[in-house]
C-alpha cells in the first residue's frame, strides 16, 4: 500500500500565490479548479515530488501553517531559491537543534515551508 501526503495551504490572492510558488520557488501550476468564473481557485503546484494544494476557499485550511520538507538536494535548492530576486523573502541557512541544516521560506499568507537537509548516514 502506498501513501502520499499533499499539504493544503490557504491563500488569499492567486497572483501573489503564483509569484511566490511559481516565480520564487520554481514550482509549476499543474491544474486549477473553480466552480464558476469569479469563484475562489483551488490549484496544485509541484516541483519534482514536492506537491502542494493552494486554496482560496475559507473552510479548507488555516493561514499560517507550517510544513516540514526533507530534501537530499539541500545545497542546490537553497542556491536556486536564494539566488532569486524576490523582495519579500531572503532565506538563510540555519543549524537546527537536531543538527541538520535548514532554511525556511514564508509565503505571502504566512504559511511556512521548512526545508531540512537529509544527511547521509
Amino acid at each position: 500500500m502506498g501513501f502520499q501526503t499533499i499539504p493544503i495551504f490557504r491563500i488569499f490572492d492567486e497572483e501573489k500565490a503564483k509569484a511566490f510558488y511559481v516565480g520564487f520557488l520554481g514550482m509549476a501550476v499543474d491544474w486549477e479548479h473553480r466552480y464558476e468564473p469569479g469563484f475562489p481557485v483551488y490549484m496544485q503546484v509541484s516541483k519534482d515530488n514536492l506537491i502542494f494544494h493552494l486554496s482560496e476557499h475559507s473552510g479548507d485550511c488555516t493561514p499560517g501553517s507550517k510544513v516540514f520538507v526533507n530534501t537530499t538536494e539541500f545545497d542546490s535548492l537553497y542556491q536556486e531559491i536564494s539566488g532569486k530576486n524576490y523582495k519579500y523573502n531572503r532565506p538563510g541557512v540555519e543549524i537546527a537543534s537536531w543538527g541538520n541544516r535548514t532554511f525556511t521560506v514564508i509565503d505571502p499568507f504566512s504559511n511556512q515551508i521548512l526545508f531540512n537537509e537529509i544527511k547521509n548516514v
